[in-house]
Parts: structure tokens; C-alpha cells; sequence
């Protein structure tokens, strides 16, 4: 299998500024992700692409030893440019240059914590029959347990099941997606947005690794978790 790595990290972040190439551990947060890209791009034969409309980010993916040919359209630089806008473009670039690629592996620079054995562990599971492989992480949070929603009279009930367990313990196990990694089928992604996805299955990552960047209060733990080790 030969994938396409498609690391986006566009110029203009708002919870965090600039945060694709703020320093975390003393390394901009891009060289986390284009380390893992690379080192299993090694390993699959695939091809690394950095999906960026900014010319620093872009100089930095070049200093981390990527060869930068693709830029991103400033319309796709907005707030509500979507994932999947953003890879299509990187398929229709791919395409006219005569790159083969199997599938897409999408490496969010917001999960820095993800290995290359997490990558490859998520592809192993890919087949060209499912629409997309998926990193999740246990959730704390249990919707037979925990989490409510309001009935039509205001009054509160459990999302599932019938509110009678006691210890969240013996409610069925939950996962949440961490956004580290995405092994997409291209076909799936040219014809539906990624929420109708249907034939999707998990590669679950245990919840040290699964940290995701989008506030200020998400930078300081991952400050305080880089400092320990």
C-alpha cells in the first residue's frame, strides 16, 4: 500500500497562534508529524505532502526536510475551509503530477504525541472495501453514564440505555476520535464528505498519546507533559 501523507497546517490558527510552528519542546510543533510522516513514508514507499498557504511554515516543512512543490490556495486558508476541500486539492495536485497513492493518511500537526507504530497500526487495518481507518482514544465521558441530553419537559436522561448503571466500570466501553491519525479511501473522500462515512473502523490509541492542540489550556499540558519527558 502506498500511501499519500497529507500534513495541513495553514497560516492563520486561531486558538492557538501560529501554532504549526510554535516551539513545543524546543521544536516547532510541525516537526512532531513530518518525523512521523517521513519515517513511514520510509517504510510504504508513499509520498509526503504539506498542505500550507504560508511561505514560513512552508520554509520550515523544507528545513525539516520536506521538498515543498505544493501550496495551498488562499481560499482554502480560511476558518471555514474544510479537511476535506483541503485534501481534494491535494488529490487533483497529486493527480496532474502522476503521483500514485493508495490512500490518503491525513497527520494533523495537533497531535504531536502519535508514533510511526500508531500510523502503521491504522494502515494495517486499511482495506480498500472501508471508507476510513480512525484513531480513537477511551473516553472518559460515557453517554450510559455520565453525559445527558433534555427531554421535551426539561428534564434530564442518559443519552444511552436506560440510566440504571452505578459504576461507569460496567457501562459498555466509549471511545472518542483524538484527530491523530485518518487512513481515508480516495474514492470515499471524492464522493462523500467524511461524516457519511459508513464502513469506518478504529484503531484505538491509549489516551498518554492522545492529546489534541486547539486551546491555550491544550498547549500548557502538552508544555507540562513535554517537560516530563
Amino acid at each position: 500500500m502506498r500511501p499519500l501523507y497529507i500534513i495541513p497546517a495553514r497560516g492563520g490558527s486561531k486558538g492557538i497562534p501560529r501554532k504549526n510552528i510554535r516551539l513545543l519542546g524546543g521544536r516547532p510543533l510541525l516537526a512532531y508529524t513530518v518525523d512521523v510522516a517521513v519515517a513511514d513514508a520510509s517504510l510504504t514507499g508513499g509520498t509526503v505532502v504539506l498542505s500550507t498557504d504560508d511561505a514560513e511554515i512552508a520554509a520550515i516543512g523544507r528545513s525539516l526536510g520536506l521538498t515543498v512543490d505544493y501550496m495551498r490556495p488562499a481560499s482554502l486558508g480560511t476558518d471555514t475551509a474544510g479537511s476535506r476541500e483541503v485534501m481534494l486539492d491535494v488529490l487533483d495536485w497529486a493527480d496532474a503530477r502522476g503521483i500514485a497513492y493508495d490512500c490518503v493518511v491525513l497527520l494533523q500537526p495537533t497531535s504531536p504525541l502519535r508514533t510511526v507504530e500508531d500510523v502503521a497500526g491504522a494502515e494495517a487495518l486499511y482495506t480498500p472495501e472501508c471508507d476510513m481507518v480512525t484513531t480513537l482514544a477511551p473516553s472518559d465521558a460515557n453517554p450510559y453514564y455520565n453525559i445527558f441530553e433534555l427531554d421535551a419537559e426539561g428534564y434530564m436522561k442518559v443519552c444511552c440505555g436506560d440510566g440504571l448503571y452505578t459504576r461507569r466500570q460496567d457501562c459498555p466501553p466509549v471511545f472518542e476520535q483524538n484527530g491523530a491519525v485518518y487512513v481515508i479511501n480516495p474514492e470515499s473522500l471524492r464522493r462523500m464528505p467524511l461524516g457519511a462515512f459508513r464502513r469506518r473502523l478504529p484503531y484505538i490509541m491509549p489516551a498518554s498519546r492522545s492529546i489534541d492542540l486547539d486551546t491555550m489550556a491544550d498547549w500548557e499540558r502538552a508544555e507540562a507533559m513535554f517537560r516530563q519527558l
